[in-house]
């Protein structure tokens, strides 16, 4: 990350990552090829984000929906996910960046569990982009979780109920110490959340590409980046 930073006008973004799979079709390839193109894209895109000013960037990468697909393919993903937490420690230390991931991770196993702590702990006071992965994420998972979290406080006497704001709600959020998104990028024509970041993303500005994952570059996020730069952001009001 050694190029001269831009300021490209937002702090925020999220990327839901689709068409993995279609690009593989495309070219007569297994899925999981496409799944790994994928994951050489974020690197990139990590670091394009960062030198065009974004300091947050949070993607998605494993749903709560996503255990249902075949088990191959389950167990190609969760490989995969190994070797990024591996090969991320020493990124993160080249780059500066703070890795967090966000999600239930406690469905994962034990060795996958321990990686993901070993990185965010080893990157935590790196102050270059803040990265955020979702892994095993569902945003109502996660609404559901922060509800008997706060419940649990609610018992003890610790908050209470009839006080309760949203920004205090929010704490108990696995995204509660950064920003909302200001933009959401999803790739490959579909038009859906899919279950990702509901509460964060009730006011973002919403692009959408029909560029594959594996296609999508610095040039595609500059043109996301100049859609939202375009919008009038009113949050409600005139």
């Amino acid at each position: 990350m050694a190029e001269e930073r831009e300021n490209c006008g937002l702090q925020h973004v999220a990327i839901i990552m689709d068409g993995n799979g279609r690009w593989a079709k495309k070219r007569f390839l297994p899925r999981n090829a496409g799944h790994a193109q994928g994951s050489r894209v974020v690197e990139q895109i990590c670091e394009d984000a960062y030198n065009l000013g974004i300091k947050y960037l949070t993607i998605y990468a494993f749903s709560t929906e996503n255990w249902t697909r075949p088990k191959e393919e389950v167990d190609a993903l969760m490989d995969l996910l190994r070797k990024y937490m591996k090969t991320s420690l020493e990124r993160s230390k080249k780059n500066n960046m703070r890795v967090r991931v966000i999600g239930d991770v406690s469905r994962l196993d034990a060795d996958l569990q321990e990686s993901i702590r070993e990185l965010e702990q080893s990157s935590a006071n790196n102050t270059g982009l803040f990265f955020q992965v979702a892994i095993n994420y569902g945003g109502r998972d996660e609404i559901l979780r922060a509800a008997k979290k706060l419940a649990q406080d609610a018992a003890k006497g610790k908050v209470s109920p009839e006080q309760l704001t949203q920004e205090q709600f929010y704490r108990y959020f696995d995204t509660a110490d950064i920003p909302y998104p200001d933009l959401l990028i999803r790739t490959s024509g579909e038009k859906r959340l899919s279950n990702f970041l509901p509460w964060q993303l009730a006011y973002s500005e919403f692009y959408f590409t029909d560029v594959l994952w594996p296609d999508f570059n610095k040039k595609e996020l500059q043109k996301a980046i100049a859609y939202y730069n375009s919008r009038d952001r009113r949050f409600g009001g005139i």
